[in-house]
């Protein structure tokens, strides 16, 4: 999500250009609706010699002139390397200097810069005009009448208020506000606001989608594993609050310009906090943070002590 401002920026800079995505499979339903995209070749989610050995090759085949890498990874800037792209420009990091032909250090930040600038100050370095954009995700009439289908066979009245919570996060559990915390925010929504509750995530987070269900006893709609990604997008621009741990889909409703409460643990919401209004971010200042741990080895504090009462108002601020 936070790379399309840089997209944008490049495609302002190279308007005869042809640019393609490399990418894993998921992510394809986040560009597509971008018109000035020529293709997505699709990597494997996993990077072993052999799959990097296809990958390389099939990169090859489409001849590209100027290979530029979002990711710091050393192994993304030998897939460049072996695939014969001739200009392969991207940050110094990982040891992979001598793979790059246009490699940029990075500057040194008295704090850490938002993911979004990040990417922008890759493309200014490299010597393109890079306007400050806004996130902006494109949904089209067609989405939008896919997302109210979905809802109506789930007989979910869209026009009622709709509440969205997000409690997965890929990263790892530490992450994760609790899910009895999730459970009594929605109950509490649902008293004061009237609000229809949903839970999304992907199919892996089906179990903890019901962990929070379990003891409510008005349920919310579980859609866990149930959308695919331009499907989620319409029913989050249908929403009138999206809560979330920080999370790729926070970044979604961002975009979307749904109101965000983003609950942070052991990351740090200088470089992926919601990027635009409307948003409130609700972390605590504990002395093991940031840690960046996937689990958490002592009492999660960071996320234990953010109540759900502090959410609650945070969400009848935004909603009201």
């Amino acid at each position: 999500m936070l790379s399309l401002p840089f997209l944008k920026c490049l495609h302002k800079n190279f308007p005869e250009g042809k640019i393609w995505i490399a990418g894993t499979d998921w992510v394809s339903g986040i560009y597509s609706t971008l018109d000035y995209l020529a293709g997505t070749i699709v990597l494997p989610s996993k990077n072993g010699i052999r799959d990097s050995r296809l990958s390389a090759q099939e990169i090859q085949k489409h001849g590209f002139d100027i290979g530029l890498l979002l990711t710091n990874s050393f192994a993304s800037a030998l897939l460049f390397y072996r695939a014969k792209i001739p200009e392969r420009w991207g940050y110094v990091h990982d040891g992979r200097g001598l793979l790059l032909t246009k490699g940029v250090k990075q500057r040194p930040f008295e704090k850490p810069p938002h993911q979004l600038h990040y990417y922008l100050t890759l493309a200014s370095e490299l010597g393109m005009e890079s306007d400050l954009i806004k996130l902006y995700f494109p949904l089209g009439e067609k989405d939008i009448k896919q997302a109210r289908d979905l809802l109506s066979s789930l007989n979910v009245d869209p026009e009622k208020t709709l509440v969205i919570l997000s409690p997965g996060a890929s990263y790892g559990p530490a992450k994760r506000w609790p899910a009895e915390y999730f459970s009594t925010l929605a109950e509490r929504l649902q008293k004061a606001l009237g609000a229809e509750i949903l839970v999304v995530g992907a199919q892996d987070e089906t179990e903890l989608a019901e962990s929070i269900a379990l003891p409510m006893k008005q349920k919310p709609v579980l859609l866990t594993g149930k959308t695919t990604l331009r499907q989620l997008a319409g029913i989050i621009s249908l929403a009138a609050l999206f809560v979330t741990n920080d999370s790729g889909p926070m970044h979604l409703a961002n975009a979307l310009r749904t109101p965000v409460v983003a609950i942070f643990g052991p990351t740090d919401p200088h470089r992926t906090r919601p990027y635009q209004e409307p948003a409130v971010v609700l972390k605590k200042e504990v002395p093991c943070w940031p840690c960046f741990y996937r689990k958490c080895p002592y009492a999660h504090q960071c996320m234990t002590q953010i109540t759900p009462e502090e959410v609650v108002r945070a969400c009848r601020g935004l909603i009201q």
